[in-house]
């Protein structure tokens, strides 16, 4: 067991005698002190692991010890002790982060408490945490043999995205392998739900909703006239990444629903987010729009339409009424001009703003070493697109849209995975190059890692040439030709794909929250 230095300070501390003893009989190492004055001196040449100081001391203060000792290491945990319980003190003392703020007289259980509040707390949190997902294994792998319709996979991949942030938290690294394990498991699963279900889902229009039925199923119901909606789709989020950041938007807004939805396949921009816009699979945005479809060996821009899609939408659901207005940001200095100009977007019913940040931050993670290095896995990833939110001009927009009394939508296209292992394949030379996805004539692949679809159009999607196919990757596995098999599956090793079949990519967040 650890021992803890603790430096107290306190003008009448041979009172606390008691106290002393009692701590010492727990396994903590007290160094007392009479002075302020004292106590920065012993401070300076001693390691201490929390100090607990008297507010109230002839010569110098308790306050002007606690920035003396602040002064010196920034990060000790310090308790503040008075009999004084004036407001300004409290705050002062807080101001100076002080760790707890305790009203005398003290009784040894409200110190031992403190104690392990400041220095035991990590590790009381990681053992109680491992000791619940344990309790928590054997429901998540029992759900996994029963599950069988897409809403129960919603809930599946929710409680895993809970235990997930919630061990990674507690840096019990046995327990987030096993978890790891458990999450790999089911979505072998899921990719076999996905396979036996998706052509259903297209050609019968049952099952969950997806991209191309989202706006008319959900968004549209949240267009008003009296109060302005701010729809914010940010290309690329998964649920775990929602989850990360959600607590810095519930600052500014209350999360009213949260709810999952699924991406088509291939769970792409092109695809996805085009199909949001127009409410149209891909198969019918080909037939509709011939000069504005691009295949994946096309040339050109893949989403440079979806302005004239939504208004098209908009017009065939009967909501011309709404005045709107599509914004699309791909990088910083846009994102600036948007947030200086928020304001005037209350003329607008409803606002869009597809903002293309995360695509950008997994897509360089492939190309950029250092970003590699940053966002090496999942923990990583969402620790990345938080640190990047709080620094956004995304969240400045949001906090303008809650000033503004906007109600706020968040939802986005696709999601991501770390790719692992590669699977090989061949195909001609126009076959399309996601990782995750292939479409293209005479592909040979690995049967059993693939979902294969020889007629496109029973899935909703164009054909490239005549007899053309679909392989969609399924679990973490990425697509590679033999040629270089050994660089390529190297380099692509934990680099995040999207595209393929898995939870991540497409069990996808759409939120609906109003402000506070």
């Amino acid at each position: 067991m650890n021992v803890f230095n603790i430096l107290w300070v306190d003008d009448e501390i041979s009172y606390l005698k008691p106290h002393i003893i009692f701590l010492e009989q727990k396994n903590y190492k007290v160094f007392p002190c009479k002075s302020g004055t004292e106590a920065l001196e012993i401070f300076k040449t001693n390691d201490f692991d929390i100090v607990f100081l008297d507010e109230n001391m002839p010569g110098l203060s308790g306050l002007d010890t606690l920035s003396g000792i602040k002064e010196i290491n920034s990060n000790i945990p310090v308790v503040m002790i008075t009999k004084n319980e004036e407001e300004y003190i409290m705050e002062e003392a807080i101001g100076n982060k002080i760790a707890d703020y305790l009203i005398k007289p003290v009784n040894p259980n409200q110190i031992l408490l403190s104690l392990k509040k400041n220095l035991d707390n990590s590790r009381l949190v990681s053992e109680k945490i491992s000791s619940n997902y344990l309790q928590e294994f054997r429901k998540i792998s029992m759900n996994l043999n029963n599950v069988s319709c897409h809403e129960s996979w919603v809930s599946l991949y929710k409680k895993i995205t809970y235990w997930e942030i919630e061990l990674e938290n507690s840096q019990d690294n046995t327990m987030l392998e096993i978890l790891e394990t458990q999450k790999s498991e089911a979505n072998s699963q899921f990719g076999r739900f996905i396979e036996n279900n998706y052509q259903d889902w297209i050609q019968n229009k049952i099952g969950p909703i997806l991209s191309h039925n989202l706006f008319r199923s959900k968004i549209a119901k949240e267009i008003s006239t009296e109060t302005p909606t701010l729809l914010i789709v940010i290309d690329n989020l998964r649920y775990d990444q929602w989850k990360i950041i959600e607590p810095i938007v519930n600052n500014h807004y209350k999360t009213k629903i949260d709810s999952l939805y699924y991406s088509i396949l291939p769970t792409a921009t092109q695809y996805s987010r085009n199909a949001i816009f127009s409410g149209l699979t891909p198969h019918q945005m080909e037939k509709k729009y011939p000069n504005y479809w691009k295949n994946d060996t096309d040339e050109g821009g893949k989403n440079l339409y979806e302005e004239i899609f939504l208004n098209d939408q908009m017009s065939r659901l009967g909501l011309n009424e709404f005045s709107i207005e599509y914004i699309k940001i791909t990088n910083l200095k846009d994102g600036k001009k948007l947030s200086e100009n928020f304001k005037l977007k209350t003329k607008n019913d409803l606002t869009i703003v597809v903002y293309n940040f995360v695509d950008m931050l997994s897509h360089s993670k492939t190309e950029m070493e250092v970003v590699k290095e940053l966002a090496s896995d999942d923990a990583s990833y969402r620790s990345l697109t938080l640190s990047w939110f709080k620094n956004s001009p995304l969240l400045e927009i949001i906090k303008q849209a809650k000033d503004l009394n906007f109600k706020l939508l968040i939802t986005t296209d696709h999601g991501t995975i770390n790719v692992k292992t590669p699977s090989r394949v061949i195909g001609d030379k126009n076959t399309s190059l996601n990782l995750r996805y292939k479409t293209g004539k005479s592909l040979s692949y690995q049967k059993k890692d693939v979902y294969s679809v020889k007629n496109p159009s029973y899935i909703g999607l164009p054909s490239i040439t005549l007899n053309s196919s679909y392989i969609f990757a399924k679990n973490n596995l990425f697509l590679a030709y033999p040629n270089n098999f050994n660089y390529y599956a190297g380099y692509y090793k934990d680099t995040y794909q999207h595209g393929g079949i898995s939870m991540e990519e497409i069990m996808i967040p759409y939120i609906v929250l109003n402000p506070k």
